[in-house]
């Protein structure tokens, strides 16, 4: 089994600082065997702002896998945003904009999706699918494929179709020949988990998509601050998403979720049975 802490959108310059050292103090004692960040380190992309992510950061445990978001973008100074658009990234954070994890047990790929040309919206290139069918393509089959990005593949349904990642038909389609069990986001600041069989109806392939919300940003959206410890084992998968409480000043355990594969096919368990089987 390995364990996976889901941090997302940490939004440095947002930050309620309350919340660093418990979530800190948390993390390390879980002792995950990966640490990842899904995007949005930043509110504004700032050097300061990068500077105080980096700190925390470098407090966490490790490996981790990072990936930009589309806040870790400048907004408001043009050059940056289209000449030297993670510049600041890369240089605070990390150089790397698709890192890997790969073990005996998981293989672990961040994807970035953050783009200049769109306010918030993020978009998968052709030459990026293709990276990950080339690095998934000579791995063990019993290794569980996770793919890390800010903006996410499915959502759940009250969120508007626009909110997915630009091309995510295109890359369902390459993650299905490529066996991904696991799709990792964030951006909207909603916690959620599912199945990716009903958005996209892929014979005998469905995916598991696992959303967090923001871990320490200001901006809850109406969402207590969030993030999610993801348990993987070769057929079964269990998240615990932990939600800060106000009254004790801690993060606890406010849902755990399982799912079971059959096959290619990720879908919920609920009470020792198949949910689709209810």
């Amino acid at each position: 089994m390995r364990t996976l802490v889901h941090l997302s959108d940490l939004h440095f310059g947002r930050v309620d600082h309350a919340l660093l050292a418990p979530l800190r103090e948390l993390i390390e004692r879980i002792a995950p065997d990966v640490l990842v960040v899904s995007g949005d380190l930043t509110q504004r992309a700032r050097p300061a702002q990068f500077e105080e992510a980096r700190a925390y950061l470098d407090t966490l445990p490790g490996p981790q896998i990072i990936v930009p978001g589309n806040h870790d973008i400048s907004l408001y100074n043009v050059f940056r945003r289209f000449v030297l658009p993670l510049a600041r990234y890369k240089r605070y954070i990390t150089d790397d904009l698709d890192p890997v994890f790969i073990d005996d047990e998981i293989a672990v790929l961040g994807v970035n999706t953050a783009r200049s040309l769109t306010i918030k919206d993020g978009r998968v290139s052709h030459r990026q699918i293709e990276g990950i069918r080339k690095c998934l393509s000579g791995l063990d089959p019993g290794i569980t494929r996770i793919v890390v990005t800010h903006h996410p593949f499915d959502l759940p349904d009250h969120f508007e179709e626009r909110d997915l990642v630009d091309r995510a038909p295109m890359a369902m389609k390459v993650f299905a020949e490529s066996g991904v069990d696991i799709l990792l986001a964030g951006h909207m600041h909603a916690s959620h988990a599912g199945s990716t069989a009903e958005r996209y109806q892929i014979s005998e392939y469905a995916a598991l998509v696992v959303q967090a919300g923001t871990a320490t940003s200001t901006r809850g959206r109406g969402e207590v601050n969030s993030f999610n410890v993801i348990r993987v084992e070769p057929q079964k998968v269990e998240i615990d998403r932990y939600g800060w409480d106000v009254v004790h000043k801690d993060f606890h355990v406010v849902n755990t979720e399982k799912f079971m594969r059959n096959g290619s096919v990720w879908t919920p368990h609920i009470d020792g049975m198949l949910a689709a089987g209810l």
